[in-house]
This record gives structure tokens, sequence and C-alpha cells, in this order.
């Protein structure tokens, strides 16, 4: 069994692919199948971000081995207002729904509730076969697209440049 132990950050020439849903991209202990038969084996690291469409992944032997996003039955929405697209994420966040969230439309994993749900805001929901990249989530490293360094969670939980929590650690008069 090929032993998947590390994420690799730059271009390598790939020797495999392996399909997998979100759900399993999110793990760092899985058994899989690579797309050409072979087993194998994630050992990554713990805690981290999880697995994207186009990730590298290696071996001790120098195998590299190309992560694919597989097709997922999701619900889509197409939506130009941007209010009511931001109050749509807002409702599917605050059910701690993963979203994918572009400038024009969202998806999820598919959920008849939650179509419901959003078609009381108003809105339109069609069911697509299609990979699934939903938002890392604030707390996970690297989150967002920035290409920087996350900022860093002070000892209360939150990040210093994080406007939702303006303070002082300055004592009080």
């Amino acid at each position: 069994m090929i032993r998947l132990t590390q994420q690799l950050d730059h271009a390598h020439p790939v020797n495999a692919t392996l399909t997998l849903p979100y759900d399993s991209r999110t793990k760092s202990r899985l058994r899989v199948v690579l797309d050409d038969g072979r087993e194998a084996g994630l050992f990554l690291e713990r805690g981290g971000p999880g697995l994207k469409d186009g990730d590298l992944l290696g071996d001790e032997e120098g195998s590299v081995v190309q992560v694919r996003a597989a097709p997922e039955t999701l619900s889509v929405v197409d939506c130009r207002d941007h209010l009511l697209l931001a109050r749509a994420c807002y409702h599917l966040g605050n059910r701690h729904v993963p979203v994918c969230i572009q400038a024009d439309w969202l998806s999820y994993p598919h959920d008849p509730v939650l179509d419901n749900l959003l078609r009381g805001l108003g809105l339109a929901v069609r069911v697509e076969l299609v990979p699934f990249e939903p938002e890392p989530g604030a707390y996970a490293s690297g989150a967002g697209h920035a290409h920087g360094h996350a900022a860093q969670a002070d000892s209360h939980g939150h990040a210093h440049d994080d406007p939702a929590y303006p303070h002082s650690h300055a004592p009080s008069p």
C-alpha cells in the first residue's frame, strides 16, 4: 500500500490521481483507492485545512499523487443581489453548513430542507452534480483565498486585526 504522508507545496511530476468527495478530503487518516486502482493510505498532519482539488501528496519513495475533487450532488443558487446572497450565506452558516461562495452564486451539499429555506427567501435552487470546494472557515490555516499569513489569535481566541473585536490590551484607567 502507498503511504501518502506529505502535502507538497510546489510542482512535481504527477504519478497518479486520487478523486475524493469533500468529506473524505477533510480527513487526515483514510484508506483510499487511487484512480488507477492501487490502494493507498492518507497519513497527513492532523488538524490541517483539508485537501483541495489540485493538491499534491507524496510518499517516502517519491511518488506524487494529485488530488481531484469528486462530483457531488449539490444545491446551487445563482443570485446577483449581493444582499440576498449574503442573507442566504448567513442562514446556511448559522446551521454550520459548508458553503462554496462566489460573487454571484453559492453551493452546498444538497439538502431539501435547506433548499426550501432558501426558496422561502425568494431564491431559486437547482441541483447539480459537480465538485465541491467550500470556504475553509475563518479558523483554518491559510483561510480564504489570500496568499498572506493568517492573523494569529491572542489569548482571548480572536485575532488582533479582527475588526469585530476592536480592543486594547492597555490597562484600564
